[in-house]
Parts: structure tokens; sequence; C-alpha cells
């Protein structure tokens, strides 16, 4: 009876060893499929992290790009603005300067608008120098060929330039008239009454000057003068025909201080001193 206690009591304890030995892999393996769970969940969390993260990222980039596009209209802006205060700072300096040396345009500031406006209105006829008060007409649009007699169409322009001159601010103006050709001979002399060019531009200086008397002006306000080919624009060609040369310039300065008055004489008419028909090349 005791050997057989003995023996299963030597049993069970060697059968204790084994028992133990095969629970320990299945506790193992529980903790490591735990761990494993956990990281997996640790995993969806980290990912949705890292996705907000990413839209996150993105609405800066956004965000960035747009605040470039800002910086660059900005940029512009700025650039332009300084442009502008650079050109306003050079006409600053050179009103300045023009202040400083007294050079300012000799007509008052109505008459010399309503002479631009004229201007304006016939560029093909007119040109106009504010800076130094010249009008400028294209004697070829002034007169026909050859002839002193102004052009009805040129007559118009002639008649809006006395209104202005009349006006108030402009009473103080003398006006020089000066006529000029080109280096073309005259032709047909003794038919035309211009025995040369200095004839011509002459007749044609004092036909403007008729023109604007019969338009109000009085005549004591009026120089005529002539210069014919001998003060071109630019060098006549080899033909002598160069058409930015023939033309009557129109000069308004302040009046001499002179206590002159005289009567305004009617300027002859026009149908009494009608002029041949020819023609002759473009004078």
């Amino acid at each position: 009876m005791r050997l057989a206690t003995c023996a299963i009591t030597c049993i069970a304890s060697a059968s204790l060893p084994i028992i133990s030995t095969g629970c320990a892999p299945q506790d193992r393996y529980d903790d490591l499929m735990t761990t494993n769970r956990s990281l997996r969940e640790q995993l969806v969390v980290i990912e949705e992290q890292r996705d907000e993260a990413r839209a996150s990222l993105r609405i800066v980039q956004d965000r960035l790009a747009q605040m470039e596009t800002s910086y660059d209209d900005l940029q512009q802006r700025y650039t332009g603005l300084g442009d502008a205060l650079t050109r306003m700072e050079t006409d600053n300096d050179q009103l300045l300067q023009r202040i400083a040396s007294q050079q300012m345009g000799p007509l008052p500031d109505d008459v010399e608008l309503a002479l631009s406006r004229v201007a304006a209105a016939y560029p093909d006829l007119l040109t106009f120098d504010a800076r130094t008060g010249m009008l400028r007409f294209a004697a070829d649009l002034t007169f026909n060929s050859g002839r002193a007699t102004v052009r009805p169409e040129a007559e118009e322009t002639v008649r809006q330039i006395a209104q202005i001159l009349q006006a108030p601010t402009a009473r103080g103006l003398e006006i020089r008239v000066v006529g000029h050709t080109d280096s073309e001979p005259i032709q047909h002399a003794k038919t035309r009454g211009h025995p040369t060019n200095m004839h011509l531009s002459v007749h044609r200086a004092i036909a403007v000057r008729d023109a604007l008397i019969t338009d109000g002006i009085d005549a004591a306000r009026i120089q005529a003068a002539g210069y014919g080919e001998f003060r071109p624009l630019v060098p006549n060609n080899p033909d002598g025909r160069t058409p930015v040369n023939r033309r009557v310039e129109m000069y308004l300065v302040p009046m001499p201080s002179l206590d002159i008055r005289v009567t305004a004489t009617p300027a002859p008419d026009a149908s009494a001193s009608a002029e041949p028909a020819e023609e002759e090349p473009m004078k």
C-alpha cells in the first residue's frame, strides 16, 4: 500500500511539469494576439492622423499658393506705383525748372486750351505748339497751288482762331504771321503776281492777316512777313518740292507796351483780286 502510494505520488510529481509546460505557449500566444490588436488599433489611429495631417498640409499649401499670387499682384502694383511716382517726380522737377527759369508758355490757360482743341479738330491742316505759342498751317491745305488766297476749307479754321483771340484773356497778344515756301522756282510769275518765292510767302501771310481782320481782329495786333525758301524745316528735295516746308506760321506773343490806336481797315474784297485760274506744280 505504501509502495502504491509512493508510486502515485511520483507519477503525479513527474506529470506536473508537463502540464505546466503545456499551458505557457498559450499564454504567450494570447499576449501576442493582444499586443497585435493593440498595435493594429494604434496603426489605424496613426493612419487617420496622417490623413488629417496631409489634408491640413494641402490646405496650407493652397493658402501659401494664394498668398504667393497675392504677393505677386502686390509686387506688380508696388512696381507700378513706383513707376508712377518716378514719373510724377520727373514731371515735378521739369515744372520746377520751368518755373525757376520762367520758361512758361506765353499764352493764358484758357487760350491755350481753346487753340489745342481747334488744332485737334483739324490735324491735317493745323498744328499747335503751346510752348512757343505757335500755330502752323500746312500751305497745301490752306492755299491752292502757287496762289495766295485762303481756301474756303481753311477760312473756317482761321475764323475759329480769330474768335479765340478776341477773348478778354487774349487781347494782350500780338499775332505775327510768317509765310514760308519750298525752293521750287515760281512759274507763271507774270500772271500770278508772285515774282519770287519771297513774294509768295509774304502774300500768303498777308492773306491770313486779311482773313483775321475780316473775322474781327484789330489790324494793329497783326504783323505779316515772309521768308520764302530761306528757312526750311527740313532740307529741300533736289527738285525743290518739299511739302513740309510750304507753310504759314502764326506766333502769339505779348503785345509791346505802345499806346497805338488804329481803326481796323477792312480786308480787300477777295473777289475783286481773284487770281487767274491757271495751275502750276504745288507750291
